[in-house]
């Protein structure tokens, strides 16, 4: 519900900016155009993409100043905002501002749930499962797979776009429940490990604490062939013996 602006200051000078353009970056996402100012031409500036309309979103473009102000902050304002500059040979970034908007009775954190382990044998396949309860949180979010064992660090795998048809909103909420898949196949010994799904939401990231995923012991599985073998084998003899007896 509070408002904050944003400061970003130019000179008008032969080979400096000609372009200002302001950035809004949440965690997992790529930036995205808010709005961009000519400083020859126009008097005020121009709002782009969902900004563009949005009476909460401000410009004040006067006196070198191209200063961003966002009213009535929520959840989904929490970001870091970068004042980029347009010059002859390139773009130039100002230092990142990040907003970190705080709700008492807002849920920002998403909860992360996934099955504590997996066993499965070689060659076979397996289906990792990630349900995250967004809470009250209007942003978007992406999840992503890190996979860590011991032959090596930590390292994505995979990664889920914004929040899509794989979300459902619980009736008389505005908690979102969302399930991610992370279908796997032809496995082996190099696959087994631990793997975590983590959720970027609203300024904020969570981890889970990580499906285990183990494969049947070799040795029990060799027994097993070993035993059938020699059952097979005797079962053979015994046939032979029963015919010419």
């Amino acid at each position: 519900g509070d408002e904050v602006t944003l400061q970003c200051f130019y000179e008008r000078q032969t080979g400096t900016a000609t372009y200002l353009y302001w950035y809004k970056q949440t965690v997992g996402q790529k930036p995205r155009l808010i709005s961009s100012f000519y400083i020859y031409y126009t008097l005020s500036g121009k709002f782009h993409n969902k900004f563009k309309n949005n009476a909460r979103f401000k410009l004040d473009t006067g006196n070198g100043k191209n200063h961003l102000t966002i009213s009535d902050l929520r959840a989904s304002d929490s970001a870091t905002y970068y004042c980029v500059s347009r010059l002859s040979d390139g773009f130039e970034f100002c230092e990142g501002i990040t907003v970190s908007v705080n709700d008492s009775g807002l849920n920002i954190a998403a909860l992360v749930h996934q099955s504590a382990s997996e066993t499965i044998q070689p060659g076979g396949s397996v289906t990792l499962n990630c349900t995250v309860h967004t809470g009250t949180c209007d942003g978007e979010h992406s999840v992503y797979w890190f996979k860590d064992s011991e032959e090596s660090h930590p390292g994505l795998i995979y990664t889920h776009g914004g929040r899509n048809d794989q979300c459902e909103r619980k009736s008389n909420t505005q908690t979102h429940t969302c399930v991610y898949n992370l279908p796997m196949k032809s496995l082996n010994l190099s696959h087994a490990g631990t793997y975590y799904c983590a959720v970027a939401s609203c300024g904020h990231i969570l981890f889970g604490n990580g499906t285990k995923l183990d494969f049947e012991d070799e040795m029990d599985y060799f027994v097993l062939v070993y035993f059938l073998s020699g059952a097979l084998v005797f079962t053979f003899i015994l046939v032979v013996l029963l015919a010419f007896s």
